[in-house]
């Protein structure tokens, strides 16, 4: 079952617990993206975890700290795990790896679990934006409100993770 945040969650205590909320985000996107469009698509190579309130966003970033290398970063945000996190084929969700991690600061306007960009190639990605900007929305699917970034959002009231397509993946490799 994919629920939304609430108390079904208690606060990240530890990497423990981590692992299991990537694992929630993880299959609540793939839901999300199966739901809207109808295929999945492949991940850009982050997971953010949205932290709920002051301490556990004081240990999200020490556990983050453990996991990843917090000089090398992609717009001083997404930071590379020291090893991949790989989840590995079930049902029809293909073996999936995430590469970067973030921690986003609390948020009342944002009560999910957190959440993941997808990757969709250039010239279907302008496609689908110019179908939601001249009125063909779908539901479940709205132009990110943010001028710094061109991403669409895909949100679904039951279920607890949002889901970003856009057209740039995560870099390859690791420093």
């Amino acid at each position: 079952m994919i629920y939304k945040y609430s108390s079904f969650f208690p606060p990240i205590q530890n990497e423990s617990d981590l692992r299991e909320r990537i694992m929630h985000i993880h299959t609540s996107c793939f839901a999300l993206c199966k739901h809207v469009l109808g295929k999945y698509l492949q991940v850009a190579g982050n997971i953010g975890i949205f932290s709920h309130d002051e301490n556990e966003y004081t240990r999200l970033i020490n556990i983050q700290n453990t996991l990843t290398d917090k000089t090398k970063s992609v717009y001083g945000k997404y930071f590379f795990l020291h090893s991949p996190y790989v989840i590995p084929a079930k049902d029809d969700i293909q073996k999936t790896t995430y590469t970067h991690l973030y921690i986003r600061k609390p948020d009342i306007t944002k009560p999910y679990a957190g959440d993941i960009d997808f990757y969709m190639e250039p010239e279907k990605y302008s496609a689908l934006k110019t179908s939601l900007l001249t009125g063909k929305t779908k539901t479940g699917m709205r132009l990110l409100d943010r001028p710094d970034l061109d991403l669409i959002e895909l949100f679904e009231d039951n279920i607890g993770a949002l889901a970003y397509i856009g057209k740039m993946k995560a870099p390859a490799g690791y420093p």
